[in-house]
């Protein structure tokens, strides 16, 4: 393979010095015109690209901002991850997307990554229950910033949704709809997001003055399509299935909306279905998904310039936030008046 052309084959080229050759780079105001049209000249002739770790080690600060993420392929996440590029390439940085896959030792192999590649900061949905991956990283002195979940202490920012009022909305949907026998599909309940929707849930059924057990649960290992069907494949196989289910995510209600048609049954006419998150996938659906609306965009968008802020010039003023949004019900075809089964 070819050698890189380096600076010195550029200067070379262009019969200049190495040091004329950074300031067109790096400081192209200090060179004449004349000057920089011969550099670019040897370096479009050379194909030079600059060694970002060379100017990193020079300047003292990175211009990548990690992200990691559960499961890309979640589109809820892509979404958060296209707010959080458009914040960061505005702020001419680019982005190192990852996916922990909701693995807490993948998580932590991709942060000891992080800390060698030196990123200028992490943006986080932890998958680590315990934290015990971030308080490691922590000593790493690199700032983050937790996405989609509320930071538990004040050393750091986090943008995240009010999950339990969104469980809230879609369980009270389900309620007023007349239903009284709802199961709530969730996935690993380690995960925040998980335990804070069946609270929610709870809460609605509360204030409804219905008991606890009136909401009953299947876990699934995960927050996937795949999940979804197995997840609906043993809510049929109950003795007494519920008339009506709510899902932590949108992939699992289409999983359970899969196995519901593949036992010859029918959304809504046999079960009713809410979902979370209201990816694209849900209003495109063959029965529409009523789903809870998370602003996905914004929170990458604001995590990122939290992050930035933190790590800019001002940096010194930053002052750690909690950001926590509010979702919305997006009502659809795949809830259906008891009263009228």
């Amino acid at each position: 393979m070819a050698r890189l052309a380096g600076i010195k084959d550029v200067a070379r080229q262009a019969g200049v010095s190495v040091g004329t050759v950074s300031n067109v780079i790096n400081r192209p105001d200090l060179v004449s015109e004349e000057t920089r049209s011969k550099v670019q000249a040897a370096i479009e002739l050379l194909g030079f690209v600059r060694s970002e770790s060379a100017r990193q080690l020079r300047v003292g600060r990175s211009r990548i901002v990690a992200m990691l993420v559960l499961d890309l392929g979640n589109p809820f996440f892509v979404q958060v991850a296209r707010g959080a590029e458009g914040a960061s390439r505005a702020a001419g940085l680019g982005v190192m997307l990852c996916n922990s896959a909701e693995d807490p030792v993948q998580e932590s192999e991709y942060l000891s990554l992080f800390a060698e590649q030196r990123v200028r900061g992490v943006l986080v949905t932890p998958a680590d229950a315990h934290g015990t991956n971030l308080v490691d990283f922590r000593r790493r002195s690199i700032p983050f910033v937790f996405v989609d979940r509320v930071a538990p202490a004040s050393e750091c920012c986090s943008v995240s949704v009010d999950d339990v009022a969104g469980a809230r909305l879609a369980v009270a949907h389900l309620l007023e709809a007349g239903h009284r026998s709802v199961t709530y599909v969730s996935g690993p309940m380690h995960l925040a997001q998980c335990r804070d929707r069946r609270t929610g849930a709870l809460s609605a059924l509360a204030g409804h003055g219905l008991a606890e057990d009136t909401l009953t649960h299947i876990e699934a290992d995960r927050l996937d399509v795949a999940a979804g069907r197995q997840a609906g494949a043993r809510l049929l196989a109950l003795s007494r299935p519920p008339s009506a289910v709510f899902c932590a995510n949108d992939l699992l209600a289409l999983g359970v909306l899969q196995a519901v048609y593949a036992a010859g049954l029918r959304v809504p006419h046999d079960l009713s279905l809410v979902g979370y998150d209201d990816i694209e996938f849900a209003g495109a659906a063959a029965v529409p998904l009523t789903s809870v609306r998370q602003p996905a965009e914004q929170m990458g968008r604001l995590a990122a310039e939290m992050l930035i802020e933190e790590t800019g010039d001002r940096a010194a003023d930053h002052v750690h936030q909690r950001l926590v949004l509010q979702p919305e019900l997006v009502v659809r075809e795949s809830v259906q008046l008891v009263s009228a089964h």
